[in-house]
């Protein structure tokens, strides 16, 4: 039996081009002269798709008519228009859970770096100003007694939840819906969360439904004393009313993984003391890394072996 036909738009780790090797007949337009040409001339045959970031919109749909499945590296998806792939037939997969832990672990981490202003403190020794200038300033917060609000309580929100609760934070969260079994408050709206609390999480996925829903507003009614970390994606915070309010002492601090466009940061945030800046690291460990590539794998060979996927996203169901 021929293997099927898989198109990997841009460069993906070896653990994901061995995998596939093994499997399909792999088909990387990235190592042409002219991408778009080797595109159409493969457009009748591609069923499978492995993307990494790629814009899966009605555009790239159109060209592959044949196209079954798009297996998506990430837990986010918020690069393909599943609804679309959904109204077509198409599968789309995602790697949940095999990275939880580490971007649990990097958020917990980069709270406690913002709280207590440690890559400033790093800076102090690096730069000589221990020596020169004496001890570092004492941080002018602190972890203890902080109210936790987490918007997003998924697997990556429940995992960072437990890791806060051992640190003693009170934990409250919002998302779409209350959930069963879940003894944290919950809040029916985002600012009624951050009015509650003084600490916001941010663990949502991009989108329309979140684009700068955390804006000027809910900033405000954090209070002062109020530090935003946000490892879920760029797009969900208002960055320049996230400046506006560093800069005026709205809100204490912030720490932040993800920018609405990345890797640009706006300088607004760069120039501020009382940022802490992360380069998208939040699964980013080769563990994690290769985790989330198997998955890749396993979804598209699983697909094409059964006509089921390991872990579809909601809006495209498995068949019955």
């Amino acid at each position: 039996m021929s293997k099927p036909d898989i198109i990997v738009p841009r460069v993906m780790r070896d653990v994901v081009m061995r995998g596939l090797a093994e499997h399909f007949n792999v088909h990387k337009p990235y190592e042409a002269a002219d991408p778009f040409a080797v595109m159409a001339e493969l457009s009748q045959t591609i069923r499978g798709a492995a993307v990494l970031g790629q814009k899966v919109d009605a555009a790239f749909l159109d060209q592959f008519p044949n196209l079954e499945i798009v297996a998506n590296f990430g837990v986010g998806y918020d690069n393909i228009d599943a609804h679309d792939c959904s109204a077509r037939g198409i599968m789309v997969t995602n790697t949940p859970d095999v990275l939880t832990d580490e971007v649990a672990d990097t958020a917990i981490g980069l709270l406690i770096m913002t709280v207590r202003e440690l890559s400033a403190a790093e800076r102090w020794v690096r730069d000589g100003s221990w020596k020169a200038k004496g001890a570092f300033p004492l941080s002018k917060a602190t972890l203890s007694g902080r109210k936790l609000g987490v918007l997003g309580l998924g697997r990556i929100g429940k995992a960072i939840a437990k890791r806060a609760e051992a640190f003693g934070l009170e934990i409250h969260y919002h998302g779409r819906s209350k959930q069963k079994g879940i003894a944290f408050p919950y809040h029916a709206t985002l600012l009624d969360l951050a009015t509650a609390c003084d600490t916001l999480m941010i663990v949502a996925p991009g989108g329309e439904d979140t684009h700068h829903i955390v804006n000027a507003e809910v900033l405000k009614a954090l209070g002062p004393s109020g530090i935003v970390i946000n490892i879920g994606r760029g797009t969900v915070v208002d960055e320049a009313a996230l400046a506006e309010a560093l800069a005026d002492g709205t809100i204490h601090a912030a720490g932040l993984d993800v920018f609405e466009h990345e890797p640009n940061v706006p300088q607004a945030l760069l120039d501020l003391e009382n940022v802490v800046v992360l380069p998208h690291v939040g699964s980013a460990s080769v563990h994690t890394r290769d985790a989330m590539g198997q998955l890749v794998v396993d979804n598209l060979v699983s697909w094409f072996r059964s006509g089921r996927a390991v872990t579809s996203v909601p809006e495209t169901p498995q068949k019955s």
